[in-house]
């Protein structure tokens, strides 16, 4: 039985377990302590390695999988307020995108059952060349092996639901490390899964030190794939120290928008005000650069910048909240540097950039110069640019002007534009008359240069969660 709602012990081979140890869970919003979890390091880490290693000794039949994904999709649905309110108390989001977290990781449950039940090699034509006459041949989808999943504070349910849940269709048990600011969702899921029948060892959750139990799961040769949703440089430095395993990460963007001369224009800052500040733009795919054609480019503005305005700044529990608090002061602090960066190189604030009691007013920021922080890296923040731009070539090489590429946007009317654009644009992602904030939880989402080197959506990340196996039978 899972513990109480203030003091939460961790899961650990099937067992709710206490470490003597404890780390406080505080509001974004107000500093107040929303629970206590058990501390775990790399003892408990390797104690976890061990669960996972023998309960795959014996591996769980597809459908069994399968039934359990199916009803932690269910128990989640039973508890869909309650686990909306621990998002929006332990990460400060709005309590009505909390709700469309958990919507999503209901989704997620299921499409990954899904592809528990399909999960299936395919057949080799021997007969195609001489030398395979006679023969009969086909692959298998065998499990990697155990899963390492380091999951990020930002979508504390639904990314963990996106490691947890294709690990598990694919066969894998997993050892997840959730961010310390953020762990009451993972746990809940935990509860959820524990309680949908899955067998001790398939699934540990141990909150606690980066440096502790990130280091076990990078070193242990047991652990076959490490699944790492974060910052590029934690990233890319596992990938780096961890050269024999399958490092799958999912990491930043500077998120670009190009609006086209023909596009519609007031659906656009529509879109684009919705979507660069919802949970005060800390998603990797928050709309945060928008080019807009010279001849648009002041109709935009005068559409965007009101509905910028209108949004409401607040405590995320309100139900009316549209942007809630930063996950720390220090983010708080390192976004309004980056405002002030702006105006100071000669940028043209046109709303917000104001602090509000602890939270930031949602910022627009007009051209910023090239060198600027806004113009290039990843603001993670309430805070988005608007830069004119001449033609659709000038605005793709703008959009391609950052180290990331994770998904960028396009709106037009146009379709050999928006083709044109779709293979010029060097993102994993482009969307077409809808941001790049999209994301639809089957799809396959993940990006090119700094921003990762996969592609997860269930169907995916099974994929990168198996071997094919070959099997040929002589006849």
């Amino acid at each position: 039985m899972a513990a109480t709602a203030t003091e939460r012990k961790l899961l650990l081979d099937g067992e709710w377990v206490e470490t003597g140890e404890w780390i406080d869970v505080a509001s974004p919003y107000d500093g107040s302590v929303v629970a206590r979890v058990a501390k775990a390091g790399a003892a408990e880490t390797r104690a976890a390695v061990d669960a996972a290693e023998r309960a795959m000794r014996e591996p769980l039949p597809a459908h069994k999988r399968a039934e359990i994904l199916v009803r932690v999709a269910g128990a989640l649905g039973k508890r869909a307020d309650e686990a909306a309110r621990l998002v929006s108390a332990e990460a400060g989001k709005p309590l009505k995108a909390a709700r469309v977290e958990v919507a999503r990781a209901m989704s997620t449950y299921t499409m990954a059952a899904v592809e528990a039940r399909k999960l299936a090699g395919e057949m080799v034509p021997m007969d195609a060349s001489q030398a395979g006459e006679g023969k009969l041949a086909f692959t298998l989808r065998v499990p990697v092996g155990v899963v390492g999943a380091i999951s990020p504070f930002n979508f504390p349910l639904n990314l963990v639901a996106h490691k947890i849940a294709p690990a598990l269709a694919a066969g894998c048990a997993v050892v997840l490390k959730p961010a310390s600011q953020t762990p009451l969702s993972a746990l809940l899921l935990a509860e959820l899964e524990h309680d949908a029948g899955l067998p001790p060892g398939w699934l540990s959750v141990l909150v606690g030190p980066s440096g502790e139990i990130g280091d076990v799961l990078v070193e242990d040769e047991r652990v076959a794939l490490i699944t790492f949703t974060g910052s590029g440089s934690v990233g890319w430095g596992i990938r780096e120290r961890a050269p024999r395993k399958r490092v799958n990460l999912e990491l930043g963007n500077a998120t670009p928008v190009i609006v086209e001369p023909d596009a519609d224009v007031d659906d656009a800052a529509a879109r684009c005000a919705a979507n660069a500040f919802s949970f005060a733009g800390q998603s990797c795919i928050s709309v945060q650069r928008i080019f807009v054609h010279e001849e648009v480019y002041d109709s935009f503005r005068d559409a965007f910048v009101p509905r910028v305005e209108a949004l409401r700044l607040g405590d995320p529990a309100d139900e009316e909240t549209d942007v809630g608090p930063l996950i720390s002061t220090a983010e708080r602090d390192r976004v309004l540097a980056w405002i002030e960066e702006a105006r100071a190189a000669g940028a043209t604030i046109l709303t917000g950039g104001t602090r509000e009691g602890e939270l930031i007013a949602p910022t627009v920021v007009e051209r910023p110069p090239a060198e600027t922080h806004l113009a290039c890296d990843e603001a993670f923040g309430p805070v988005c640019t608007l830069q004119p731009y001449t033609t659709l070539d000038e605005a793709i090489a703008l959009a391609n002007g950052t180290r990331y590429g994770l998904q960028a946007g396009i709106f037009t009317s146009n379709l050999r534009a928006a083709l044109a654009a779709t293979r010029a644009l060097e993102f994993g992602g482009v969307t077409v008359n809808e941001v790049p904030t999209f994301r639809a939880d089957q799809m396959p989402y993940g990006g090119v240069k700094d921003s990762g080197n996969t592609r997860e959506g269930p169907a995916w990340a099974v994929r990168e969660m198996t071997e094919e196996r070959l099997v040929v039978v002589q006849l």
